[in-house]
């Protein structure tokens, strides 16, 4: 065991050294040759200049309308045309080389294929439904809309317990792992060295020496400048079954943009994690970066823990050719939920199809919210729809609150989260900065009824390119812990007004001209 870990800890210290000189550089500078490139593609065109004008305006003008055509969302489109008024020849190969790309489409094809496959292990207990229609019929649609479109069922029989910080998530995390006796699944966007993940990985490694089946699956940009090259080599020379997702190349592809943000554990069948909580020592505190680190997760115990294995086998199978019988992954002993009344649906998004599952369910919480809806949201970077519909329960006398970062970890993001606040601040909507530090939690919560927690971001990436989870509950005895954990960290806020986000003129001007390209950030 020490010599694995020894064999690890020679990996890191060389990557610390040769990240700075090789890695990054090289990537940097191969991305930067392709911009080179274009632009002086475009300067070189632009040498006869009536001719090259009038073809570089039939460009932008035909690239115009394949853009408005487009199935993409009304903040993409506008993120694309803006430019294109400007440097419509440029813009034009731009497009074209980013959404003509062969490769786009067999990853699309081949996440279809897997996600279609996995649907049968997931059947809807219609049964479920019906009490819920007895109980609410406004939950209903929203219930059968996750079922129908995204694939997963409502579930009963399932505990939730919620972790208000990532030291309370971390000690029940380990705990579980520890009694792992079969297979421990893992999918998590950032995995990087230090205190928490030198303690997991110390008990994934002995379990696996014991035979349970340890697999991790970690997104190649998140790790990707964190984590020496190789590093799965040697997890899965020592008996971790070790994969990188959609490893970061440098080129430029839209491919590049699908993300795994995904945060999953899965172990036994019996228990699963959810949350904002990656592997690494900020989320628990241990390392200081933005001040205080507020995030928050779930641990479900019960029959929706199958939704889960169901969501890490969909990443996991996208590059194998064999289909294996998830259902030899189900929890091998009946549970007995102490919460008896509460609902429970797992499910995932994905950003190959035309279904906005996250967001889908965000405006379901707002537009049907009747005293309040809570919200906490580490990067409040929205689309009309949202605007509108946060817009609409403020005006009509729904509660509107929502927590933001007192510290932010990306200063445009924060120059665009004040547009918002700007606009929705006269409405009704009440902000509050966290101010101990930097809030990476994504909860709603409306009505003491309903509850989403999960990795899902109300930003574009998040909603629209990345892949993600969440848990949405009705009625679960976790709601209350959530609410309560909202009401007290709002006594670590200060509320934002009009005053405080209308700095000066410059901070306006810059916030709405990046609000502009938001989408492509």
């Amino acid at each position: 065991m020490q010599n694995i870990m020894d064999k690890l800890r020679e990996k890191k210290i060389k990557h610390l050294i040769q990240s700075l000189f090789t890695r990054k550089i090289t990537v940097i500078f191969l991305i930067a040759i392709q911009i080179i490139f274009f632009v002086l593609l475009y300067f070189y065109t632009a040498k006869g200049f009536a001719a090259a004008y009038v073809i570089q305006t039939l460009m932008g003008l035909v690239t115009s309308v394949l853009i408005v055509n487009s199935s993409d969302h009304p903040s993409y489109k506008i993120a694309w045309l803006v430019p294109l008024v400007v440097l419509p020849g440029f813009m034009t190969v731009a497009y074209l080389y980013l959404h003509l790309q062969l490769n786009r489409y067999f990853f699309k094809r081949r996440v279809d294929e897997v996600s279609r496959a996995s649907r049968r292990y997931l059947k809807q207990n219609d049964e479920i439904i019906s009490e819920i229609d007895k109980c609410d019929s406004s939950v209903t649609p929203l219930a059968r809309y996750i079922g129908r479109c995204a694939g997963y069922p409502t579930f009963k029989n399932t505990d939730v317990e919620y972790f208000k910080v990532g030291e309370e998530f971390f000690a029940a995390f380990i705990d579980e792992l520890k009694k792992a006796k079969r297979y421990i699944f893992m999918e998590y966007f950032i995995v990087n060295n230090g205190k928490m993940w030198d303690q997991i990985l110390d008990i994934l490694l002995l379990k696996a020496s014991e035979g349970v089946d340890v697999r991790l699956l970690y997104d190649g940009m998140g790790s990707a400048s964190i984590l020496p090259g190789g590093y799965d080599d040697v997890l899965n020379e020592n008996g971790i079954r070790c994969k990188v997702f959609n490893r970061f190349k440098p080129f430029l592809t839209s491919e590049q943009n699908n993300r795994d943000h995904r945060k999953i554990t899965v172990i036994d069948g019996n228990v699963a994690f959810t949350g904002g909580i990656n592997l690494s020592d900020e989320y628990i505190n241990q390392k200081q970066r933005f001040g205080h680190w507020k995030d928050s997760g779930v641990m479900l115990k019960g029959d929706a823990v199958m939704s889960f294995v169901v969501m890490f086998f969909q990443m996991w199978e996208l590059d194998e050719k064999q289909h294996e019988d998830y259902n030899i992954y189900r929890s091998d002993k009946k549970y007995f939920a102490f919460d008896n009344t509460g609902y429970v649906i797992p499910y995932g998004d994905c950003p190959n199809d035309l279904e906005a599952v996250g967001k889908t369910v965000y405006l379901d919480i707002i537009n049907r919210a009747k005293d309040y809806v809570y919200i906490t949201a580490p990067y409040f970077v929205i689309d009309n729809e949202l605007v509108t519909a946060l817009s609409y329960a403020a005006k009509s006398g729904v509660d509107v609150k929502i927590i933001v970062p007192g510290i932010y970890d990306k200063w445009y993001v924060h120059q665009m989260s004040m547009c918002y606040y700007r606009e929705l601040i006269p409405a009704g909507v009440k902000f509050y900065s966290y101010t101990p530090g930097f809030i990476h939690a994504k909860n709603f919560i409306s009505d003491d009824q309903k509850a989403v927690v999960g990795t899902i971001n109300t930003d574009f990436r998040s909603l629209y390119l990345h892949f993600e989870d969440a848990v949405f509950m009705y009625r679960s005895n976790a709601i209350e812990s959530i609410k309560d954990d909202f009401e007290k960290t709002l006594l670590e806020c200060k509320e934002l007004t009009l005053d405080s986000v209308n700095k000066n003129v410059f901070s306006r001007l810059l916030g709405s001209l990046i609000r502009a390209f938001g989408p492509l950030l």
